[in-house]
């Protein structure tokens, strides 16, 4: 198989996954349970979630670990088993893509802050490198580090994936519109900076997921594209911004009004596109009839 940076040269854009906590919440996970502990204890209903994102037509699946960080999983004391848990979820995504589509190790972050001194950087170092290795030895040839607002904590999880993996490497940061087009994470990071602070030799691409509907994440792909004219832009964004009825949250943006907004995003410059909170199948399906006349 070409690697994921093959095929970005080669000026195909390229489908990425949906949502993984709603698919798992629809399959019968329940509030206060681990969801990366299903990779161990309901196995093959994480597998049904990776295939059904491969079936839809993505290019490459993410794996069912993005909690699986030790700090996280220590909220259910899980801690101990953070590389099985992580192994496993590697080792389900691959085997539900086959040879010929990429395996993203989902890496989040670990909910400890940095500038509060709560944990040091070598503390979040030690468990990025856990969990990435683990990815990897599941199977997973792309680490995605994903839905970051700390920019420090992004650093140390990219150093722990490039000194202690041989896996192409993904970043995003989720970023909240602050005013006429400008964008900034919740720690004050804007697009520009995280590009300028961490790409390197080992990032593949570069983007943004969650926090936003499809049509608010054109302004940040727009920032990114001009801060730098070359590297690839990964866009997965939300089937709209979250309603919250009785109790439910429910994300409104169906597949249809997801998909018009694909041709512009590429036109900006996305380079990969794909969903996360509240996509489905269906949303990947719709993308993939875009991309399909679009490549």
């Amino acid at each position: 198989m070409k690697t994921l940076s093959q095929k970005l040269k080669e000026g195909k854009v390229l489908l990425s996954d949906g949502a993984w906590g709603t698919m798992l919440q629809d399959k019968g996970l329940k509030p206060g349970v681990c969801p990366e502990l299903w990779n161990l204890t309901n196995a093959d209903d994480v597998y049904d979630v990776a295939k059904s994102y491969i079936d839809a037509g993505s290019d490459m699946v993410e794996t069912n670990s993005f909690g699986g960080s030790s700090f996280k999983l220590a909220m259910y004391d899980l801690q101990d088993k953070a590389f099985a848990i992580n192994k496993a979820a590697a080792e389900l995504s691959r085997r539900a893509a086959g040879e010929n589509n990429h395996v993203l190790g989902s890496i989040g972050p670990t909910g400890k802050i940095l500038m509060t001194g709560e944990v040091s950087f070598e503390d979040l170092y030690d468990s990025f490198k856990e969990q990435a290795m683990a990815l990897e030895a599941g199977g997973a040839d792309v680490l995605v580090i994903e839905t970051m607002i700390d920019i420090e904590e992004l650093k140390a999880a990219l150093k722990a994936c490039t000194e202690n993996t041989s896996c192409e490497i993904i970043c995003t940061m989720t970023f909240d519109k602050t005013g006429d087009d400008e964008y900034h994470t919740m720690m004050g990071v804007t697009p520009t900076q995280m590009v300028s602070e961490i790409l390197n030799e080992k990032v593949s691409a570069i983007g943004t997921n969650c926090g936003n509907g499809i049509k608010d994440m054109r302004g940040i792909v727009d920032e990114i594209r001009k801060a730098n004219s070359d590297i690839p832009i990964i866009v997965q964004a939300n089937a709209g911004a979250p309603i919250y009825n009785d109790g439910e949250t429910i994300f409104p943006e169906t597949p249809e009004e997801m998909a018009k907004y694909v041709d512009i995003l590429i036109d900006l410059g996305a380079n990969i596109i794909g969903g996360c909170c509240g996509t489905t199948p269906d949303h990947i399906r719709k993308i993939a009839e875009v991309l399909k006349n679009r490549n």
